[in-house]
This record gives C-alpha cells, sequence and structure tokens, in this order.
C-alpha cells in the first residue's frame, strides 16, 4: 500500500462527490427533501449556532445513525436512495464522512462546500447558540 497525505487523500474523495454550494443545498432540502446532517462537536455548535431543521449528529455515530439497515438508525435513514448532506464546520471533515455513508450503499450522499462557515456567510438562515 501506497502511503498519501491527508490532502491527497481529501482530493482523491472529493473526485467521487458531487459537492453543492450553500445554495445548492438550502434549494436541494426546500426542494426535494434532502436531509441536512450536522456533524460539527458540540462547542462549535454551541459558539457558531446550527442551521435548522439540519439532523445533529456526532461524527463517530454518523454511520450507524444513517444506515438504513442499522438497528441503531435515525427514523429519517429510510433508504439507500436518502439525499444526504453532511455539514462539518469548513467543509473538510465532512466530505470524508459522505464517502463513508457512499460505501454504506448512500449513493446520494454528498457535502457542504465550505460547511457551516459558508452556510452562514452565504446568509441562509442560522439559529444562533444558546
Amino acid at each position: 500500500m501506497v502511503a498519501v497525505g491527508i490532502d491527497e487523500l481529501l482530493e482523491r474523495e472529493r473526485e467521487k462527490l458531487d459537492r453543492l454550494s450553500p445554495e445548492q443545498a438550502a434549494a436541494a432540502v426546500a426542494e426535494s427533501g434532502a436531509v441536512l446532517v450536522d456533524i460539527r462537536y458540540a462547542a462549535l455548535r454551541d459558539r457558531d449556532g446550527t442551521v435548522p431543521g439540519a439532523l445533529v449528529v456526532e461524527r463517530n455515530e454518523l454511520e450507524w445513525r444513517l444506515d438504513p439497515l442499522c438497528d441503531y438508525r435515525l427514523p429519517e435513514a429510510t433508504g439507500h436512495d436518502l439525499q444526504v448532506i453532511v455539514v462539518c464546520n469548513e467543509g473538510y471533515a465532512s466530505s470524508l464522512a459522505a464517502r463513508s455513508l457512499q460505501a454504506l450503499g448512500l449513493s446520494r450522499a454528498t457535502d457542504l462546500i465550505g460547511g457551516f462557515q459558508a452556510w452562514a456567510a452565504a446568509g441562509l438562515p442560522v439559529t444562533a447558540p444558546g
């Protein structure tokens, strides 16, 4: 096996994603019932707020909560055709998380370019912290 750095790995994995801008993600939620999944840790959510309607799933539980075949899935994990848009803070960890969901058969999983910070900067709805 050939070792690669994280930048190369991230670039390679992103080639397999149809990543969405904040505006595209908002449209996918509104028009086609896509599910936004916020994987940021609590300190970031407490500091910056959340996206209204997004599911909050800690990164270490993501696959179990969204796998339609898992006993620990969320009610929203209705099938492998579900469009899932993973949101992290700046759009790095979410790319790897979306690829992991694709490996589980969630072929429409993707992530938000720029993460929560890009969503907020685009002026899209944010629930203030606290």
